[in-house]
């Protein structure tokens, strides 16, 4: 097997910090806008709502004040506006509800603003980034999240949106992807290490965890594990109807006698599943923006086995929390290596650079980037001779030199 060490380092290419210490140590007013379809934290499928949960307790952990506006009961120790009172799952895809829940969160957060319990708002929705130019004239930057990939249509979207938004990813790679976006930061996602268990001793089954869809490669790990003589647990969203057919037609003739397909697993059985799984088998075959399924394996000691695409080289360390193998067809190989791997390592691995303190420092930074270069659009704005004479605040300038403001957070699933 051809494979080639990639070892994660947040660090790398991290533009420099727009302000001083003091400034660092100074608490923010966050509004975090959550999406309306599933709890936070979710009970079982929601990639977008766990990373919210996460960030809004590290957040507060960190002494900022955060105030969740979202749709049903808070489960975060952030403080709490309901949008709606209760989530609305079967509505996910449609047009409708993102709007009108876009309209009701504004006049959420124009009520905090009015109560001055808001310096920045958070949005993790995809409608809700039109409300940022009504927060700029309350003063308010608004920084939005791409949860989804930045090579599908909502390029475009990201594109047309100007300078109004700062854009954060959540990896170097999903940023590469469109570096005409409007970018300010790239934040890793992360998770609490203390929600989730660890084990040594593994089972001997390879374990398939995410939403069937011919891009997650759930047929290719059924062909992987069954050339390495290895059981096959498949967990996770099966209910569209092309997720169905995907199954129905790819997947499911593929399943040996040993073979295992449980769907939808709740946070207790999955975390069963990660601390007792030989591995993660993880053959993605699309450009993943981050994969929050391989660090949630690695945090319970459980390495991975991926394919190289997206954002894995950024997420697993080769050879020390997983295998990343250039063909489908070095799989096999890479399922019998794994067990060499320690679990130690992998669960070091997420605690040094995924937790969810990790991600709050990352994301204080880019609320701070976000506020400085809303200040300084108003003082150009108020003095604008003198703005000309100068160079271009941050949050203002193409990429390739610093990141500027814009873009929005993708609710892609």
């Amino acid at each position: 097997m051809t494979t080639t060490a990639i070892h994660s380092d947040l660090s790398a290419k991290a533009p420099q910090l727009p302000d001083g210490p003091a400034a660092e140590a100074e608490p923010l007013k966050i509004a975090m806008v959550a999406p309306p379809y599933f709890t936070i934290p979710p009970v079982g499928y929601g990639g977008i709502e766990a990373v919210v949960a996460d960030l809004s307790d590290a957040l507060t952990a960190a002494g900022h004040q955060v105030t969740l506006i979202a749709a049903g009961a808070n489960g975060t120790r952030a403080g709490f506006r309901p949008v709606w009172d209760r989530t609305v799952p079967e509505r996910l895809g449609e047009p409708g509800p993102e709007i009108i829940y876009a309209a009701e969160a504004r006049r959420v957060v124009e009520a905090l603003a009015a109560e001055g319990a808001v310096d920045v708002v958070h949005d993790h929705t995809f409608a809700g980034v039109l409300n940022a130019p009504a927060y700029a004239r309350l003063g308010l930057p608004t920084v939005a999240t791409m949860h989804g990939p930045a090579d599908s249509e909502l390029r475009g979207f990201y594109r047309a949106l100007g300078d109004d938004v700062p854009l954060v990813a959540i990896s170097r790679r999903q940023q590469a992807l469109a570096p005409e976006l409007s970018w300010i930061d790239t934040v890793h996602n992360g998770l609490d290490p203390a929600a989730w268990p660890y084990q040594a001793r593994k089972g001997e089954y390879a374990l398939f965890l995410g939403r069937f869809s011919p891009d997650k490669g759930a047929h290719t790990a059924v062909l992987a594990a069954r050339a390495a003589g290895l059981p096959l647990i498949l967990a996770g969203k099966c209910a569209e109807p092309a997720e169905r057919k995907y199954f129905r037609e790819q997947v499911e003739p593929l399943l040996g006698p040993n073979d295992q397909m449980i769907g939808p697993a709740d946070g207790v059985r999955k975390r069963e599943l990660f601390a007792n799984a030989r591995c993660l088998l993880f053959p993605i075959q699309w450009e993943e923006p981050f994969g929050m399924v391989m660090i949630e394996s690695m945090i319970c000691g459980t390495p991975v086995v991926a394919l190289r695409a997206g954002a894995v080289p950024e997420v697993v360390s080769h050879g020390v929390s997983g295998l990343i193998c250039d063909d489908p067809e070095q799989l096999p190989e890479a399922l019998r290596e794994v067990s060499a791997l320690d679990p130690a390592d992998c669960r070091r691995h997420v605690v040094h650079n995924f937790s969810a303190a990790h991600m709050a420092v990352g994301y204080a930074r880019a609320y701070r980037r976000a506020l400085a270069a809303l200040e300084a659009t108003a003082a150009a704005s108020a003095h604008p001779q003198a703005a000309r004479s100068r160079t271009a605040p941050l949050g203002l300038r193409r990429a390739g030199s610093v990141p500027r403001l814009s873009g929005h957070a993708a609710t892609s699933r």
